[in-house]
C-alpha cells in the first residue's frame, strides 16, 4: 500500500529557513521522478521542484521560479526519503506542502499525503 507522509512544517519568520521530510512507503523513490508541491489558500496546487535519476547525468533537479535559489530537493534512497530544504522564505511560500511522484499536480501518481503546513509571518 503506498503512503506519502511529510513533516516539517512550522510557522517561521521571513527569511527564515524549514527542512520539509516526505517518507514513501509502498514504493521505491528511486523509480520515480519525486515533486515537491504547494497550494496556498484559494490557489491551485503546484509542483516547485523534483528530483529524478538519469543515466548519466546520476540526478536531475528542477525547480520553479519562485522558488530557485532558495529551496534545495534531495533525497535519501536508502531510507526512501525525499526532502525539501528552504530557506530565505517569504510570505507568498505560505502553503500546504505536499510531496508525490510525478509533476502534474491534476494527476498524481499516487493518493495525497496530509500534507505539511508552513507558515511564513512576522
Amino acid at each position: 500500500q503506498v503512503q506519502l507522509v511529510e513533516s516539517g512544517g512550522d510557522l517561521v519568520q521571513p527569511g527564515g529557513s524549514l527542512r520539509l521530510s516526505c517518507v514513501a512507503s509502498g514504493f521505491s523513490i528511486i523509480n520515480y521522478r519525486m515533486g515537491w508541491y504547494r497550494q496556498a489558500p484559494g490557489k491551485e496546487r503546484e509542483v516547485v521542484a523534483s528530483i529524478f535519476s538519469l543515466p548519466v547525468i546520476d540526478v536531475s533537479r528542477s525547480y520553479s521560479d519562485s522558488v530557485k535559489g532558495r529551496f534545495t530537493i534531495s533525497r535519501d534512497s536508502s531510507k526512501n526519503v525525499v526532502y525539501l530544504e528552504m530557506n530565505s522564505l517569504k510570505p507568498e511560500d505560505t502553503a500546504v506542502y505536499y510531496c508525490n511522484a510525478g509533476t502534474n499536480a491534476r494527476l498524481p501518481q499516487f493518493s495525497w499525503g496530509q500534507g505539511t503546513q508552513v507558515t511564513v509571518s512576522s
